[in-house]
């Protein structure tokens, strides 16, 4: 159930093509924020406690009065509803209430006393009835009050044995629906604080305008004191970091699956700085957040630290991210840019071709930059640094292979400059990779840290 006023906040939701909020107890204006829901085909806000105009959109123009219906009294240019007052008309009605309430201004007083005396003393659980906003997209349904209901009752309260990964800001839960749909959903910590709040915000804000195959889908949210959570479709493959760990389910991510996981993710990021407008920043990208379907396509998720990269205003901001994936930048400037990511891209890249994450690597590789003579990491041979678990690439396998880890190097270019931008990435990946000048058991680390020269 929905109580108190509708949240501003909603009209930020420009993408949304359904709304239905009927059968509760909302009460108040529609909020005037609404007149930005572009995309708004289908309303519904029946049977609940609002007054006031209409949104001036075609969907509450056109809405049916079914859509409408037992309201305290809404008004505006639907042609089920009376106009609007005028100022004139409120003026007239102003000189009437003038003489009325001098008579009920001292009884007013004793109302409103007696009501503040009654307000401390509801309990808690009536205190907790405040206001609740859900709202679901496809394929969840439009019935908000129900999804809701049918999250809490599947998990049970959010009982932790449903429980299947914990972040810095929340909980994920695998649930049910009645349908027979399994969705993801993320629960923030109830004690987060100001950073688990903007945390919600900014996956709603992001995710509704991200459209993308290797982005994770958001189906709908729910924002309540006592809880807000997101939800999310479901991918069965789980995280990369949690199948790379998995001795098993590693070999099942054979090599062609891992050069596809690399395109797509390379795809997803290329998107988000080039064709989302302004630029989204993820400033998480790590195994942990790249997610696997069962047909081992990437899904980019968790997006509660991305931000809107502003070409008009600044862009520092505090730390975020995980370390290990970070780029070194970050250590002595809080500026981000696109090129952060492009770095932890790499790191992610590495990690996929050795089957473990390669700290060590990187740091014996930043090490080596000082060195006069030769570092000895120089003259490690590809073949030994590729996972073990798997059987060594073959022909055109081994060409992309060999392709993919000498454009991972560029992008953990120290200097962020000198890193190539995504979309030079996710456009080589797509075109046919050179061939090798050299068996695949020959190659040195040494052959493969020049950037390639399509970078420049």
């Amino acid at each position: 159930m929905l109580i108190g006023e509708l949240p501003p906040e909603l009209g930020n939701l420009i993408l949304l093509e359904t709304l239905n909020l009927s059968h509760n107890k909302l009460s108040g204006a529609l909020p005037s924020t609404f007149q930005q829901l572009i995309s708004l085909t289908s309303v519904d806000v029946s049977y609940n406690e609002l007054k006031g105009p209409l949104p001036n959109i075609k969907a509450f123009i056109e809405a049916p009065i079914e859509a409408l219906e037992h309201n305290k009294g809404l008004c505006g240019k639907n042609t089920n509803l009376k106009p609007c007052h005028t100022s004139k008309e409120n003026r007239s009605k102003i000189l009437v209430m003038v003489s009325i309430s001098c008579t009920l201004v001292p009884l007013l007083i004793i109302v409103g006393v007696l009501l503040i005396y009654k307000k401390r003393e509801r309990n808690t659980h009536e205190q907790g009835l405040i206001q609740m906003t859900v709202t679901f997209f496809e394929p969840c349904g439009h019935d908000g009050k129900r999804v809701h209901e049918e999250i809490v009752e599947a998990t049970e309260n959010f009982d932790s044995k449903y429980c299947i990964g914990v972040g810095g800001y929340g909980s994920v839960y695998k649930t049910l629906l009645s349908t027979g749909q399994l969705v993801a959903v993320k629960k923030f910590h109830e004690n987060g604080g100001v950073a688990s709040k903007e945390a919600f915000e900014s996956e709603i804000s992001l995710l509704t305008r991200a459209r993308h195959r290797n982005i994770v889908k958001l189906y709908g949210f729910c924002s309540h004191t006592r809880h807000s959570y997101l939800v999310y479709e479901y991918l069965e493959g789980g995280s990369l970091a949690k199948i790379l760990i998995d001795n098993v389910e590693a070999v099942e991510l054979e090599w062609s699956k891992r050069l596809n996981v690399v395109k797509g993710l390379a795809n997803a990021i290329s998107y988000m700085h080039y064709e989302c407008c302004p630029a989204i920043i993820h400033r998480d990208i790590a195994s942990k957040n790249v997610l696997l379907d069962d047909e081992y396509e990437a899904h980019i998720s968790d997006f509660g630290s991305a931000i809107s990269l502003d070409p008009n205003i600044s862009n520092w901001t505090p730390f975020a991210g995980t370390f290990g994936y970070s780029a070194p930048e970050l250590a002595y400037t809080m500026e981000v840019n696109e090129k952060c990511d492009v770095y932890s891209f790499g790191v992610v890249v590495l990690e996929l071709i050795m089957g473990k994450h390669p700290g060590d690597l990187i740091l014996s590789l930043s090490a080596s930059t000082s060195s006069s003579s030769t570092p000895a990491v120089h003259q490690i041979l590809l073949k030994d640094l590729l996972d073990q678990r798997l059987s060594p690439p073959k022909r055109q396998v081994a060409e992309k292979v060999v392709s993919i880890v000498n454009i991972a190097f560029a992008c953990l270019q120290p200097s962020p400059q000198s890193r190539p931008t995504m979309k030079q990435v996710a456009d080589k990946l797509s075109t046919s990779l050179p061939s090798l000048s050299e068996p695949l058991h020959a190659i040195t680390l040494r052959q493969l840290l020049d950037p390639p020269t399509w970078i420049y």
